[in-house]
């Protein structure tokens, strides 16, 4: 491992693996296996860059050769066998491995079948009191067979819908493995989210069965959900049945299932076997405007993107403990659940992310033996602020690597854990989407890593930065772009039966490619640098410019808890960028913290990145996973009425809207 300042005509790496760590590595491994059996490009000695550098050209370049490795290196289970691995490569409209049959939930158990490791954690419960609780492989195996029996009772089907208004404890976990064991299609939200969100959600899938919860705590308190799930009941005219879980330990609602009887029974767990591009999941976007897109991935194509993701890219594997910080209503909850796909002890956290004190998803890793801690790079800017100390005060002496994602890690934050976690830890920051329930670029355990800067584009993932024209850039910010089809990419959206609202999400701008809506660099190292969403990117003059770089620059001043930064094209041709700031307590916006603020985004990023004005907001709003909301605050600023702006269901707080469309009306008068 060394460490060196930046330079910025020739960087150095903040970190770099030893050689060890690199040999060790199963991407290493894997390298020379496929070499052997597949033809892959054999690792150049000594050179782990040009190494992986040959291994990813490969794999896009010979894409099926790619993923039946893949499927061979993880020792996938097809019950029936596979004609080809791709038989048809068009996107959208990529057709996996026709012919073969599986099913997820049962590689997720396999290692219960283990004697040496039926005993050991799969799950460790951990809630706000910060004690773990385990449950052992063969008992998440028995609970699992036990559901699976009671969902079939129940007239569960292969492509029934089962939903779970259920935090992330491991009743949760439990519910998805049965879904899948008997082929039902699972989707869930987080119980923080109110009745119309969900109802966005679910309403659209028809679920048959519907798990619940009474409340949950997060805070120090106990929130009630009766009334939610009440209205649930009431609007999901598609149930057949709903589960309690007494979380609080609340009576069951009258006609009501008991999950302590449905899980009772000791019973092997059944595993319907599934086409490969039979539904595994619903997931949602964001939905800031309009009713949510309601994304399908597959149960084949899941299995094999997150086996590649969890064993190659995070070099996850038995004795690891993976630990993310996450709720049910977001892609990494079900990222993190596919951790026992790798046989990993998966750390499961109900709760706050800062209670009693900001320190608190460190003492969770400290608590749990984490190995993989993942976090949202907000997280590491709030401890950063907070003036919290992990590496003094929390053992994380099992702690190899810290992944964050969520929306760009700031140099600042790279340098806090570097700094504050350990010299010698492995930082990963990632960039995907619930698109895809993966990453298309990020942690690469055998590379350098620089400061702001993603590692690598993922094996098999053909991530390119492309111009308006469709030409590929290097070392230029271009649109993000996949040109060949991921196994985990949607087999489609629910209710689009003619495929219009995916092609039009995805393919509408560069057709037979994948544009994400995110502005990347690809360097010419082979790292990434994510700028922030293209269709809420700055452009002034021609120059585009990511709003992740000045939220950085800005909220490293110990005035500022938060901004939000929007670019309006206006009618008559002009540009107006105004920049909003959530003030720490104490803070007044006067003249000369003005002046301040756009010191220091001129002194760092440059004369361009200056806002207009600089507005305080009582608060910035963000989407219910926690984003902020850049889209529907530009629309508003343009004019756009409210209800057709955002979806008032899917914003934290909808009364922080009101705001800039009073300022949008009253800017509009004056401009009369």
């Amino acid at each position: 491992m060394t460490t060196a300042p930046q330079s910025a005509a020739q960087p150095e790496p903040l970190w770099r693996p030893g050689p060890d760590r690199i040999a060790q590595a199963q991407v290493t491994r894997f390298q020379s296996w496929a070499a052997e059996r597949y033809g892959a490009p054999a690792a150049t000695p000594g050179d782990p860059v040009a190494s992986y550098a040959d291994l990813h050209r490969w794999s896009v370049e010979r894409l099926p050769e790619f993923w039946e490795a893949v499927t061979q290196w993880f020792d996938v289970r097809f019950t029936t066998p596979y004609e080809t691995v791709l038989a048809e490569r068009a996107m959208p409209g990529a057709r996996w491995f026709p012919g073969a049959t599986l099913n997820y939930a049962e590689h997720a158990l396999r290692a219960a079948q283990d004697p040496a490791r039926a005993d050991e954690p799969a799950l460790l419960y951990v809630d706000e009191t910060h004690e773990p609780t385990e449950v052992s492989w063969s008992e998440l195996r028995r609970q699992v067979g036990s559901l699976a029996v009671e969902l079939r009772r129940l007239g569960v089907r292969p492509g029934d819908r089962v939903s779970g208004y259920v935090p992330n404890i491991p009743q949760a976990t439990v519910a998805l493995l049965a879904s899948a064991a008997v082929g039902a299609v699972w989707t869930s939200c987080a119980p923080d989210f109110g009745a119309r969100s969900v109802l966005d959600r679910f309403q659209q899938v028809e679920p048959v069965v519907l798990f619940t919860i009474d409340g949950y705590r997060y805070g120090g308190k106990e929130h009630d959900r009766a009334e939610t799930v009440a209205e649930l009941r009431r609007e999901l005219p598609s149930l057949r049945a709903v589960v309690h879980i007494p979380l609080l330990g609340t009576p069951a609602p009258g006609g009501t299932l008991l999950w302590d009887d449905l899980t009772a029974a000791d019973t092997e767990p059944v595993f319907e076997p599934v086409p490969f591009d039979h539904p595994l999941w619903v997931l949602y976007s964001s939905g800031t405007t309009g009713l949510p897109k309601a994304i399908v991935q597959s149960q084949g194509g899941i299995l094999v993107e997150h086996l590649k993701q969890l064993g190659l890219h995070n070099d996850m594997g038995p004795g690891d403990r993976f630990f993310w910080f996450t709720s049910t209503g977001w892609m990494m909850w079900n990222f993190l659940v596919s951790g026992l796909l790798a046989g990993v002890t998966v750390v499961l956290y109900d709760g706050s992310p800062g209670y009693p004190d900001t320190g608190a998803q460190w003492r969770v890793a400290e608590r749990t033996g984490a190995t993989v801690y993942g976090t949202s790079a907000a997280y590491v800017m709030a401890c950063r602020k907070a003036d919290v100390h992990p590496g003094r005060d929390f053992d994380l002496s099992r702690l190899r690597c810290v992944a964050t994602t969520g929306s760009p890690l700031p140099p600042d934050g790279f340098r806090w854990l570097h700094d504050e976690v350990a010299d010698d830890m492995w930082i990963a920051s990632v960039s995907g989407g619930t698109d895809v329930c993966s990453c298309f670029a990020g942690a690469v355990p055998t590379l350098p890593v620089y400061i702001g800067e993603l590692q690598a584009p993922g094996l098999g993932t053909d991530l390119q930065a492309w111009d308006p024209q469709g030409q590929p850039l290097i070392d230029e910010v271009g649109e993000l772009v996949v040109t060949n089809p991921m196994p985990s990419m949607p087999v489609h959206f629910w209710n689009d039966p003619d495929g219009s609202r995916y092609r039009d999400s995805y393919f509408e701008m560069f057709p037979g490619a994948w544009r994400h809506g995110d502005w990347i660099t690809r360097t010419s190292r082979g790292s990434v640098v994510i700028h922030g969403r293209s269709d809420s990117t700055l452009n002034r003059q021609g120059v585009r410019m990511g709003s992740a770089d000045i939220y950085e620059a800005v909220e490293r001043l110990p005035e500022i808890r938060e901004s939000l930064v929007i670019g309006v094209e206006e009618p008559d041709g002009g540009y107006w960028m105004p920049l909003f700031v959530h003030l720490a307590p104490g803070a007044t916006l006067d003249d000369e913290l003005r002046d301040k603020i756009k010191t220091v985004i001129r002194a760092q990023l440059s004369p361009r990145h200056v806002p207009d004005e600089v507005i305080e907001v009582p608060a910035v709003p963000h989407t219910l996973t926690g984003k902020r909301i850049e889209v529907p605050v530009k629309r508003l600023l343009q004019g756009v009425a409210l209800d057709k702006a955002v979806n008032a269901g899917s914003v934290d707080n909808i009364e922080l809207l009101h705001f800039y469309e009073r300022l949008a009306r009253e800017r509009s008068a004056t401009n009369a």
